[in-house]
């Protein structure tokens, strides 16, 4: 069962279904469309109508059965490094190369799977394809993230996230020297035109994105960054740096073309640092800090040692 609740925002004005597809990837837009027709979706408390155009500030509820999965996932000892839990939430501080969920191509070894292994109750909070999962960090990147063990903390951290009081620092190194100490990016992002596996700033479909940046230290040839992403679109920081000319080193997807050859680089350098967040049940604002891993770490005294 998905159960969620939207709220419009000015640049997500679009038709119903769309609106859906983009909130919930893991529905089928034949099934939103058939969820809409069997009055499974209210707008502003009202019984949704096919091919209804929303408005901003209108208030979207779902209560869904989703789909079944292809395959049932399957608990796999994964070794997760758990920075916090209680009965509502866990704090996981993930490791770059390891994928959040099971996806196309890709049935296990993933975050989920380790998930549902040592806390089997996850298994049936929000999703069955995305158990537990309110946000997501690329494969590449490494850092803090949130996961719910119960219904109750998976809609109110869905909800968090939506309404964007969840609060997170990134840290990381991008090529070049910047003009200003600290800045917004501010360039609408959506998919790329002709490779749909990439995000783009020149997207046919762009949506508002925002990311604030502070230099924390200049180096020779590069700058380590504080970035706080306003909005939440996928590859944010990545897309947006790359399009002002400072793609983050190690970056293969959006940066250089040497990038794919520097062995040594491999790894982006991208790392979630700070998270906060309000706790579901007690609503005490909780936050969390990972320290650099040791691959960045000795990347950036290597910077410092060049400068």
């Amino acid at each position: 069962m998905i159960k969620s609740r939207f709220q419009v925002t000015a640049d997500e004005i679009k038709r119903l279904d769309l609106y859906l597809k983009e909130k919930i990837p893991e529905l089928s837009r034949s099934r939103i469309q058939a969820a809409i027709k069997d009055g499974q979706i209210k707008v502003n408390g009202l019984t949704a109508r096919p091919g209804q155009k929303l408005k901003a500030g209108e208030v979207v509820e779902v209560l869904v059965e989703e789909e079944a999965p292809v395959g049932q996932l399957q608990p796999q000892p994964i070794e997760l490094k758990v920075v916090y839990e209680d009965g509502q939430i866990l704090v996981i501080d993930k490791p770059a190369g390891l994928v959040v969920h099971p996806g196309a191509g890709l049935t296990g070894g993933t975050l989920v799977n380790g998930l549902i292994f040592y806390y089997p109750e996850i298994k049936k909070v929000g999703s069955p394809l995305r158990p537990g999962i309110v946000h997501r960090l690329d494969k590449e990147t490494s850092g803090l993230m949130v996961v719910a063990r119960t219904q109750t903390a998976y809609n109110s951290l869905r909800q968090q996230f939506e309404d964007r009081t969840v609060e997170k620092t990134y840290l990381g190194l991008a090529r070049g020297r910047f003009k200003e100490k600290e800045g917004i990016i501010a360039l609408p992002v959506g998919r790329h035109p002709s490779e749909r596996q990439k995000m783009s700033v020149k997207s046919n479909k762009p949506r508002v994105a925002l990311t604030r940046y502070e230099v924390i230290q200049e180096f020779q040839h590069s700058t380590f960054l504080a970035l706080k992403p306003l909005t939440g679109r996928t590859h944010q920081i990545r897309v947006h740096l790359a399009a002002i000319g400072h793609p983050l080193v190690g970056d293969s997807r959006y940066g250089q073309p040497e990038e794919k050859r520097l062995k040594s680089e491999s790894r982006l350098f991208l790392h979630a640092f700070r998270l906060s967040f309000r706790h579901p049940v007690s609503d005490e604002r909780l936050a969390f800090e990972s320290p650099l891993p040791p691959a960045l770490q000795s990347r950036l005294e290597r910077e410092k040692r060049e400068k």
